[in-house]
């Protein structure tokens, strides 16, 4: 076969890895209890060699799981090595060292044999809405107040569902049948995956993975070599201010770009936290490094080989790398910063390329009813144990040359739930959901704009608000003279301003109003195109 045929014969092996992927990740959505991954897709899917290398990610999914997920497989694979493993094994686990930072998220990760040899992995990682303990939010003095842990151990043995694990799993959590229905949705989607694998390879004409992954990692890392080559070797920093509670923290960023990699180093970030924002390595590096990734080899397939070349360093006792009892149940409000941060530094050294600072951290709203919360107020309040969780993004930066995107989730790519979905899964209302008028920063490009949303329970009943939002004191800042984003706020429809973090009570006939933050503009204002000025007025967004 000659280089060209080789080459074509490549490109159709990918084609094939890169469509089994995605089609990984579409079961999961359509099999999944849970809203969070069936219609945000807040969840990642991915295919590994036989080592624990992923050569293959679906574009659906976030970088804090996607990425975290690379460094979790090899880890479950120290504890229950591939040639240990059996047909019909699963793996499984939330620990937060060893996989996405959270016992939220749950990593299950399933070996492919091909004539009784295994040659390769496929991975998840999916966010489970309950799990037992408090319930997600900033509010646990430990990891143990955070819900049911659950170390790398299977799932499933030879096909046969570890009935213990399962029993330990329902009796930790509120919403049992859910959250066993989730699990086992993992699965299939992974044992869906691996026969489809099993079939391309043989169609393919392969025998395993190896040749071929070898040669996807080493030409994904050859290539963002060759980019990184390109930029001038040289280095910047960055320091951002985030709200915490009441205390700001700040994130400090050095990205120095070397021969053949980037380096992030976090050095004088603050120190861990008491309350549950802390984050664990594996979610620093997952956006830390996605971050770079969007400027730096930006079409470079992600995978073990593209992102060997960003090496990411945060201090121990640090809020970017806590050690374990250190509370992070609510990481992703400093986690999704990250990019911020590095792309602060990268706009010192590519001022033409990057976007101003958005909204970035997600607007989660997260609810609980029934008794637990309604045993706080008299009255005859029916009604079982509801909790419900639905993503709202705020706007984000405005683009050298594009106006920044109104309400959409950078860097989480989380999708926004529909409203009828939001209300047939929990016994709410959406009485408003709109773009936020004025929220947008000015520039010759504008920031995206923000959103307002008010809500309130069916019957009036009380709620839990877990909080965890940012931007309620500081804004997104501009870049080249475009102006910040308005900050965020919430509180009650009579006045009452609520806490942008932890658990609130809220009591019976009230409404809960949020408004999600602004992306900022870049860009002099004075500059901005007339006719683009008349739309923003014209749109009712902007003054008239």
């Amino acid at each position: 076969m000659n280089p060209a045929q080789d080459e074509i014969r490549f490109q159709v092996i990918w084609s094939n890895l890169i469509a089994i992927v995605e089609e990984q990740a579409r079961t999961l959505m359509r099999t999944a209890f849970s809203p969070v991954v069936r219609d945000s897709g807040d969840l990642s899917a991915a295919l590994f060699d036989r080592a624990g290398n992923m050569l293959a990610q679906a574009q659906t999914g976030t970088p804090g799981h996607v990425n975290s997920t690379v460094a979790a497989v090899p880890q479950m694979l120290a504890v229950h090595p591939a040639e240990t493993l059996e047909e019909g094994d699963h793996l499984i686990t939330n620990d937060p060292w060893i996989a996405s930072g959270h016992v939220h998220d749950i990593t299950v990760t399933s070996p492919v044999f091909k004539d009784g040899q295994v040659i390769g992995f496929f991975a998840c990682t999916c966010h489970q809405l309950d799990i037992g303990g408090r319930g997600q939010g900033p509010d646990g003095a430990s990891v143990f107040e955070e819900g049911l842990a659950i170390p790398v151990m299977k799932l499933m043995r030879k096909g046969v569902v570890n009935d213990d694990l399962m029993a330990m799993i329902r009796a930790n959590v509120r919403t049992p049948d859910e959250v066993e229905a989730d699990i086992l949705s993992y699965v299939a989607a992974n044992e869906a995956s691996a026969q489809v694998l099993v079939e391309a390879v043989a169609q393919l004409g392969l025998t395993d993975l190896e040749a071929v992954g070898a040669e996807i990692l080493a030409r994904s890392r050859a290539a963002m070599i060759a980019e990184i080559r390109k930029l001038p070797k040289t280095s910047a920093s960055n320091t951002i201010t985030l709200d915490a509670f009441g205390t700001p923290i700040t994130i400090t960023c050095t990205l120095t770009i070397g021969e053949d990699e980037v380096l992030l180093d976090f050095a004088g970030t603050s120190p861990s936290h008491p309350k549950g924002i802390n984050l664990v390595y594996n979610y620093t590096n997952a956006y830390a490094s996605f971050g770079a990734r969007c400027i730096i080899g930006a079409s470079v397939p992600n995978n073990s080989g593209s992102l060997s070349t960003v090496r990411v360093v945060a201090p121990v006792g640090s809020i970017l790398n806590v050690t374990r009892p250190n509370p992070v149940s609510a990481r992703h409000i400093i986690g999704q910063f990250l990019p911020e941060a590095v792309l602060g530094c990268l706009a010192q050294i590519l001022p033409d390329k990057v976007p101003a600072e958005g909204s970035a951290g997600l607007w989660g709203i997260q609810l609980r009813g029934g008794p637990e919360v309604a045993r706080h107020f008299p009255g005859d309040w029916q009604g079982p144990a509801w909790e419900t969780l639905f993503f709202n993004a705020g706007g984000g930066g405005a683009r050298p040359m594009a106006d920044g995107l109104s309400t959409t989730a950078f860097p989480s790519g989380v999708r926004a739930m529909p409203v009828e979905v939001v209300e047939s899964h929990a016994p709410i209302v959406l009485w408003k959901k709109e773009l936020r008028p004025g929220s947008a920063g000015d520039g010759t490009f504008r920031g995206g704009y923000g959103q307002s949303i008010e809500l309130a329970t069916r019957d009036g009943s009380p709620v839990a608000l877990f909080a965890m939002f940012d931007r309620t004191t500081v804004q997104a800042q501009g870049r080249q003279g475009g102006t910040a984003g308005a900050m965020g706020a919430l509180g009650l429809a009579s006045g009452q301003p609520l806490q942008p973090k932890g658990v609130q009570i809220v009591g019976p006939g009230e409404r809960l109003r949020f408004e999600v933050p602004g992306g900022a503009g870049f860009g002099d204002p004075a500059l901005r195109d007339p006719q683009a000025r008349a739309r923003d007025r014209h749109s009712g967004l902007e003054p008239g």
